[in-house]
């Protein structure tokens, strides 16, 4: 087993060097570095020893509660002493009202070092942040406190049984019972829906409001306690759901039998609500698929250093790490990991700076597919270094590559995603203009802009076509492809000899569509 360790050097190079963090006006370099150190500190020694166990044990379903692994309360109960749960929640709240850059460097520490646990814990500042642009100032009052002092845990519930992607078909149904609103309804593929880590959960439930045929007009949003007054809300965990990976995270069906809700903004924009919390997800998801490629490489680079194979061509005693083909894979995994991580950190600036939000929705679902593919691939490419050890679960490669798997998955399947990068990308004004603009920001390199007139010519086509979603996924693989070597070129200028020495290797990929 090789213990995980956070890739702190490479966040804080990525945040400085590639992205540029400092064009932030309050950006303080010195209080980010501290607040990262020290997460990465608690995640090294708490968090990151109870994945395997976690991982071996899961979550069980008792008497309609769920049950989490045996070390879970203990850690969550210091993640919430020490305020991580609060890092964004504004300070009239209780929170440390930490910018939203410096958060997501958290939140991909928390997933490389237990992503079950991540995934229960880091729903909170999605709800957060949709009580602040949504809620009234008693709900924010009254409901923001627990969650940034961590007493309450929080919970998305979209899915049910007949309604996966398609939110239209949504049959869960809200009806006003005097100043509040009563639920019915099903919902499945609940992260956290229930568990006992925490005092209470704060769950934010889309209903019906409007009649079937309004479709996504008829839905609201709501939020809906696990107890009110102290007394359990008529809500029923059904079944945890058997998983390939996150073993330790219950994902929940769940029954709403008339419970006890409030309503969230005005009736008939529950999807709008909920978005504020779905984009924060997504982003999210993008850096756990970065978390998992560079755990993925820690894994394989520690073992390929040290497992003797075969021999060097003087003779003498070679470890994995000297021969091609493994250092090739081994080079694949670090460059995945490096250049997703900067993919996800320009975004993510180029989000709080709030100058080109057009260009942000364009780079969310790109580092979306990019990233959480990369973490799959990394994972991969572990389990071949290590052979037969990558098989097995002694050196847990094999976990991360099960972990990782989901994030292609939720929060939108990728493929709905190269979708909106060709239908809504390039419809929007300027979302593509804005990447266009960005790959010539973050480099001159001149291999790099010939596929930039690459990427040119196949968006011309696109756009023009009747059918675009016949190229989108060729064209979505096209553009992280392109925004993974321009951050490169980014990071070999900046970099050191090992930096450019990579970007050698990411110039000689082969390009994901012919040219």
């Amino acid at each position: 087993m090789v213990p995980f360790a956070a890739p702190v050097d490479d966040i804080l190079f990525s945040l400085r060097k590639v992205a540029d963090v400092d064009r932030l006006p309050d950006w303080d370099n010195e209080l980010a570095e501290g607040v990262i150190t020290h997460f990465a500190s608690f995640a090294e020694g708490v968090i990151a020893p109870l994945d395997e166990s976690g991982d071996a044990q899961g979550c069980r379903l008792e008497n309609g509660r769920v049950r989490m692994h045996d070390g879970f309360g203990d850690a969550y109960s210091q993640l919430a002493e020490g305020g991580w749960q609060g890092l964004t929640a504004p300070e009239q709240f209780g929170g440390m009202q930490a910018d939203h850059v410096t958060a997501a460097c958290v939140s991909e520490i928390f997933s490389g070092a237990n992503h079950s646990m991540q995934m229960v814990c880091n729903l909170v500042p999605g709800a957060i942040s949709t009580l602040m642009r949504f809620g009234t100032e008693d709900q924010k009052s009254a409901y923001i406190p627990p969650l940034a002092e961590g007493r309450w845990l929080a919970t998305m519930c979209l899915t049910e049984p007949g309604a996966g992607s398609d939110l239209g078909r949504v049959r869960t149904k809200a009806v006003q019972d005097g100043d509040h609103y009563k639920i019915t309804g099903e919902k499945i593929f609940i992260s956290g829906g229930d568990q006992d880590m925490s005092e209470g959960i704060f769950h934010l439930v889309l209903a019906r409001t409007g009649a079937m045929e309004d479709g996504v007009k008829g839905l609201s949003l709501f939020l809906c306690l696990s107890e009110n007054d102290g007394i359990r809300n008529d809500i029923t965990v059904t079944r945890i759901e058997e998983k390939l990976g996150l073993h330790a995270s219950p994902t929940c069906q769940m029954s709403f039998d008339g419970a006890r809700a409030e309503l969230v903004g005005a009736e008939g924009q529950g999807l709008m609500a909920m978005f504020t919390m779905m984009n924060h997800a997504r982003i999210d998801v993008s850096l756990q698929g970065v978390a998992h490629a560079s755990r993925a490489y820690q894994v394989a680079s520690t073992y390929a250093a040290d497992r003797t194979q075969g021999r060097k061509s003087d003779g003498s005693p070679a470890v994995l790490s000297d021969h091609p083909d493994v250092r090739r894979m081994l080079d694949e995994q670090r460059m995945l990991a490096l250049g997703a991580r900067a993919m996800v950190h320009v975004a993510m600036v180029e989000m709080d700076l709030d100058a080109r939000p057009a260009l942000v929705d364009f780079l969310t679902p790109v580092c979306k597919v990019f990233c959480t593919d990369a973490g799959t691939l990394s994972a991969d490419l572990g389990m071949q270094i290590l052979g037969g050890y990558g098989y097995l679960t002694e050196y847990r490669v094999s976990q991360t590559w099960r972990d990782a798997r989901i994030c292609s998955i939720y929060e939108g399947a990728n493929g709905i995603h190269d979708l909106t990068i060709a239908t809504r990308g390039l419809k929007l004004p300027g979302a593509a203009d804005g990447f266009d603009d960005l790959i010539g920001e973050l480099t001159d390199d001149a291999v790099v802009l010939a596929i930039r007139d690459t990427w040119r010519a196949m968006r011309a086509e696109v756009a023009a076509s009747e059918t675009p979603a016949e190229m989108a996924y060729d064209f979505a693989r096209l553009t992280g492809e392109l925004y993974f070597r321009a951050v490169w070129a980014k990071m070999a200028k900046v970099g050191d000899d090992e930096m450019q020495r990579l970007f050698a290797r990411v110039q000689r990929r082969p390009l994901p569509v012919l040219v």
